[in-house]
């Protein structure tokens, strides 16, 4: 048996290299993507009630717009992720980039109604590889401290929210909608024109077997972190863990040699599935999170829809006062913006915590605290009130989403984890899809206490699912294989 030493894996090589200049440009490419979904997600919160008015639509119709967005979300999720773990990450969200782009900027020229939601829906099937950023990112961040940088990316999402609250309060009352819509295209064209700027995921290529180009993209991280890569040879995470059977110090020459010969081999004998999520060292964790993610995109969205519900309230329902009729243009985009900005703490609380305490005691902590927030909301409270309570549940449970986008990645292994979790970001879609026809429906007929229940309900069944799921991924290493072992 040959010297381990001879050799190293990615996450090694990441950990030698540290979090530097290379990561922060990766940073503000990701959070440049994630900032144009998140823009084009909120958009929903301002452009239904407008449309509404202007087109003369119905509840149900005026529901149905975020609804088929959300539609095109659980389609795309999928989509990508397939995309992304056969033909790379970057082929994933520049496919999705596009379809976003074009679609959202088309959707702004719309004549009808009809023509509009169509477009929408395509823009949903290109928002939905949102996910890969943050998957992309996750690869490239050292273990030791991967929980705080993933929450300092996902605040980006937080960063898009409030920048398009704000775009909206600035250019609704005086341009209407049309030039919103244009305008909250323009991130996706920005990551179209910054796409041959940055690289492949080097775990991606390594668990490919494409060592080789895994190996320069490192060493150019090191170059720009101003650190050396150790000497000895790049391998895979897989070659690593099949050291009792062969000779390391062959194997070292073998790879030096032809390092994607070895590999490829062994990849074609034993191709990783969508099966694997259902093995018995997955399921549990499969299941618990699909519904994790449903239920907790539909309380997440719940306070979103919230928020604007009752800021578009007037006396309609006898004694919901919220707003007066004078006030309610401005008071929604007040609400929004203030409730938007709840998401920064929350995400301070849990990039302080999340490496500290882990990822599952994170998420149980805040929808604790989101839960106890929300609650006085099934009885009617004034205007103040009512804004303070949606500013402090949106603090916690938007935490917690970000929480769970960092946990899904780090469970799955690289050779499925795009799929697996587009797959369980479809879930989540489908809470989205139910939740503005549950939700926008229940208080527009004046059943605030109903909705409130609902979500109450979502983010107690969240709580549950995160307390029983079989694995903490805080301090491991990310496995590139689905032939790995997972530590418990």
């Amino acid at each position: 048996m040959g010297d381990p030493s001879s050799v190293h894996t990615v996450d090694e090589a990441l950990s030698t290299i540290g979090f530097g200049n290379f990561q922060t440009v990766l940073l503000l490419y990701g959070a440049l993507g994630w900032v144009a979904e998140a823009m084009e997600l909120m958009i929903l919160s301002f452009i239904g009630p407008v449309l509404q008015s202007e087109w003369g639509l119905s509840s149900s119709k005026e529901s149905l717009i975020s609804t088929v967005v959300f539609a095109g979300m659980l389609i795309g999720a999928y989509l990508w992720g397939h995309i992304s773990d056969n033909w790379g990450r970057k082929k994933g969200f520049l496919g999705a980039a596009i379809l976003s782009a074009g679609a959202g900027l088309l959707s702004a020229f719309s004549p009808n109604y009809i023509t509009f939601v169509t477009c929408r829906f395509f823009a949903g099937i290109g928002l939905a590889a949102g996910y890969l950023f943050t998957s992309w990112f996750l690869e490239f961040v050292p273990t030791s401290n991967r929980g705080s940088w993933m929450m300092i990316f996902s605040s980006f999402w937080t960063v898009g929210t409030i920048f398009e609250a704000s775009l909206a309060w600035f250019v609704l009352p005086r341009w209407g909608w049309r030039l919103l819509l244009v305008l909250s295209s323009v991130p996706y064209f920005l990551v179209l024109l910054f796409y041959k700027c940055v690289p492949e995921s080097p775990r991606y290529l390594s668990a490919k077997g494409r060592l080789k180009e895994a190996h320069e993209i490192l060493e150019k991280a090191a170059q720009l972190n101003r650190m050396k890569l150790p000497s000895d040879t790049l391998v895979s995470d897989q070659v690593q863990n099949l050291d009792e059977g062969l000779s390391l110090v062959e194997e070292t020459q073998l790879l030096s040699s032809s390092q994607n010969e070895l590999l490829e081999p062994r990849n074609r004998c034993r191709p990783p599935t969508l099966l694997s999520l259902f093995s018995q060292k997955y399921i549990r964790t499969t299941l618990l999170l699909w519904f994790l993610y449903f239920a907790n995109t539909f309380s997440y969205y719940g306070v979103i829809l919230l928020t604007s519900q009752l800021s578009s309230m007037t006396n309609k329902c006898g004694s919901i006062t919220f707003l007066s009729v004078g006030s309610q243009d401005s008071r929604l985009y007040i609400n929004v913006f203030l409730t938007s900005l709840a998401e920064v703490p929350g995400l301070v609380l849990a990039a302080f915590i999340v490496d500290r305490v882990g990822r599952k005691v994170s998420m149980v902590i805040m929808f604790t605290l989101g839960f106890i927030l929300l609650f006085p909301l099934v009885a009617q409270q004034n205007g103040v009130l009512t804004t303070a309570l949606l500013f402090g549940a949106r603090m916690f449970v938007s935490a917690t989403f970000e929480v769970a986008c960092v946990y899904a990645p780090e469970v799955y292994p690289t050779d499925i984890r795009a799929s697996a979790v587009g797959l369980t970001t479809s879930m989540g879609r489908i809470g989205g899809m139910l939740c503005p026809l549950v939700a926008v429906a229940l208080v527009s007929d004046c059943h605030q206490t109903a909705a409130v229940f609902l979500i109450l309900a979502m983010i107690f069944l969240s709580a549950l699912s995160v307390a029983f799921l079989p694995f903490e991924t805080g301090g491991r290493d990310l496995s590139e294989s689905v032939h790995q072992p997972v530590v418990e």
